[in-house]
């Protein structure tokens, strides 16, 4: 793995309309390369509830279930977590907490962050940050 997928990233599949930036990334490396946090799971099942659309129920169970591993939060994701969020606030900033939660999986497991939302993860420490939303030949 070397790559963390955000899950502006990793919803495109499901989109009536992707990104052709993301699916032309996507394209670009093997999925063997692909990983995913609990976080993203969690904010993709929980999108398609609130939805309570059978079409996204459905594109979610045939393209990405069980596609990518998992990266789990666990104590150590949360003690970085802790850490991050504590100095930010120190500084006078803050970054959304699911937010921050996938930052601190993709820095713990030494993975690159791919996201089409980059802005909402400027200047975390340690966080090495691919905007998807740009085409590859600008990165």
């Amino acid at each position: 793995m070397k790559i963390l997928l955000d899950t502006s990233v990793y919803s495109q599949p499901i989109k009536k309309r992707p990104l052709a930036t993301v699916v032309a990334h996507w394209k670009s490396h093997p999925e063997s390369e692909y990983a995913i946090s609990t976080i993203c799971e969690l904010e993709v099942l929980y999108g398609i509830r609130l939805a309570a659309s059978n079409r996204l129920s459905r594109a979610y169970e045939d393209i990405l279930k069980g596609r990518f591993p998992i990266l789990a939060f666990d104590k150590d994701c949360a003690a970085l977590y802790a850490d991050l969020q504590a100095a930010s606030v120190s500084k006078g900033q803050t970054w959304p907490a699911f937010d921050l939660m996938i930052a601190a999986t993709a820095i713990l497991h030494g993975l690159e962050l791919a996201t089409c939302n980059a802005a909402d993860f400027q200047s975390i420490p340690g966080l090495i940050v691919k905007d998807w939303s740009l085409p590859a030949s600008s990165l």
